[in-house]
């Protein structure tokens, strides 16, 4: 099938994709770090409090997701979908009234689970579900959401902050949450069949099984797998998360840095789409083990960087990460495990991702509180993801025989 008449005849299906992943940008970090400053100043907190009120909720919402994941096996996309929305809106009104420092981690908790967990979750389960053969093209062009709230969100918020009070801001955010409602409903007024329950899918994982969650949690290849997903949640959130510090030491102005960022995303949608496409013609085995060393001179060349034009060139090696890390790590899922289960065991590397993005900006900030500097940690994080890569290398090498 051409790329055209792909899109076209499955133009409803994706859009749903594209809406719930940019609508998942409310609860990302590269969204709420815009607001690190206000936030700190507005309740007096140190880069580590900080750091470690965002570990606290971010950690709580991973636990949640281990549950809260599993409902997408049970319920059509639009119900839960809806349910999420209004759930999201009521977390970004909750930032935007709340004045207690002490309800700050509940409220990292509501935006984290709505927004980066379920909303994320739910879009990407949807298309491993509703696509088979096109799997890798169906979850590039979903990965448009993401791309979008990337390369919008943060530089048109920034700026609107100059005129606007940044409590109204996530009003905004609230409100805009469900006014895609009606527009989830519309698009999904008719279901893709047959795949829109989890009992009529029909793709299988290793030794031609469904691997249910608990037979994934007791098979080593989870465990090759766990640093790998847990690694660019982490500090792709710690990057951002830190992105004012990091202008700081840099001597750089943060609108400079944040100018970059559209960049960065055109070039990992530019991946996401490449990455889609070989995958559905090589499969993942051949790609998955390799697709994090380009992290490695990413991280290298962000903590050497000495001018924005630097930056620039780590972020491009960042984003041949980041745009493969929305196809490859998904359809791993639903190749290596089967799709019957796929909601539960999704749900399960979808924690540990959260559970990455809760401890990467709680170690940096920790680490920067201790007078061990983020360009110095940024050296350590390039050789994390050398790590990782090896235990990809060996694990899948071993397993890919299975299926």
């Amino acid at each position: 099938m051409g790329f055209l008449r792909f899109l076209t005849g499955n133009f409803r299906w994706l859009s749903v994709g594209i809406l719930l992943t940019f609508l998942s940008g409310f609860g990302q970090t590269y969204f709420i770090s815009i607001f690190s400053g206000e936030i700190r100043a507005g309740f007096d907190l140190s880069h580590g409090e900080w750091g470690g009120i965002y570990t606290l909720g971010t950690g709580a919402s991973a636990v949640v997701m281990l549950w809260s994941g599993g409902l997408t096996d049970r319920y059509r996309t639009r119900v839960l979908g809806a349910g999420v929305l209004v759930l999201l809106a009521a977390a970004c009104l909750f930032m935007a009234l709340n004045t207690w420092a002490a309800l700050l981690p509940l409220v990292i908790f509501a935006l984290r689970l709505t927004g980066q967990g379920m909303m994320s979750h739910l879009a990407v389960v949807s298309m491993s579900r509703w696509f088979i053969a096109s799997r890798g093209r169906a979850l590039s062009i979903a990965g448009l959401g993401f791309a979008m709230g990337e390369a919008i969100l943060p530089v048109s918020f920034v700026s609107l902050m100059l005129l606007i009070d940044w409590r109204w801001l996530w009003v905004g955010a609230a409100a805009v949450s469900v006014a895609a409602i009606p527009l989830l409903y519309a698009l999904l007024r008719q279901e893709r069949t047959p795949q829109s329950h989890a009992e009529s899918d029909v793709s299988f994982g290793m030794d031609k099984r469904h691997w249910t969650r608990l037979d994934a949690l007791r098979h080593p290849l989870f465990w090759f797998m766990v640093p790998a997903i847990l690694g660019p949640a982490a500090f792709n959130t710690a990057f951002f998360f830190q992105q004012v510090h990091f202008a700081e030491v840099k001597g750089w102005a943060h609108l400079d840095l944040v100018a970059l960022f559209p960049l960065y995303t055109v070039a990992g949608f530019a991946v996401m789409l490449l990455s889609g496409g070989l995958l559905d013609r090589f499969g993942t085995p051949r790609l998955i083990p390799w697709y994090q060393l380009p992290m490695v001179a990413g991280f290298i060349i962000l903590a050497l960087a000495q001018t924005p034009a630097h930056a620039f060139v780590g972020l491009m090696f960042m984003a041949m990460t980041t745009g493969a890390n929305a196809t490859l790590p998904n359809a791993f899922w639903a190749e290596f495990y089967g799709t019957r289960h796929l909601g539960a065991v999704k749900a399960t590397a979808a924690s540990v991702m959260v559970l990455g993005s809760a401890i990467g900006p709680g170690i940096t900030g920790a680490f920067i509180d201790l007078g061990i500097g983020i360009e110095t940690q940024y050296l350590g994080v390039g050789l994390f993801f050398l790590t990782t890569t090896a235990l990809m290398a060996v694990g899948v090498g071993r397993y890919s025989r299975t299926l």
